[in-house]
């Protein structure tokens, strides 16, 4: 039997563990090319609205929403993200803050 936790969806295709992935996108770990806006783009591109939430957070999304905008190839989701980047901030401003 495999005791082995599967990985999340979104990174079906390395070999990181669901905890490497956790410190990539905390900044406090780099494998190679895997930094920090790499792990949020496969977030972003990849992972349930809720996973995003949850690990990213509102204020994270908001403040780098321009930056990681370019980087994400799905249409539908650039448009959900635009929506809520400039939405957050002023209907709940609360939210955007950390």
């Amino acid at each position: 039997m495999n005791t082995r936790k599967a990985s999340p969806s979104y990174i079906w295709d390395y070999s990181i563990s669901e905890q490497e992935f956790k410190q990539i996108l905390a900044g406090e770990r780099v494998i190679g090319r895997l930094d920090q806006d790499w792990a949020a783009l496969r977030l972003l591109e990849y992972a349930p609205y809720e996973d995003i939430v949850r690990l990213l957070g509102f204020p994270r999304l908001v403040q780098n929403w321009t930056r990681w905008r370019p980087n994400i190839r799905s249409q539908s989701r650039k448009r959900g993200f635009d929506f809520l980047a400039t939405w957050l901030p002023v209907k709940h401003p609360e939210y955007c803050h950390e």
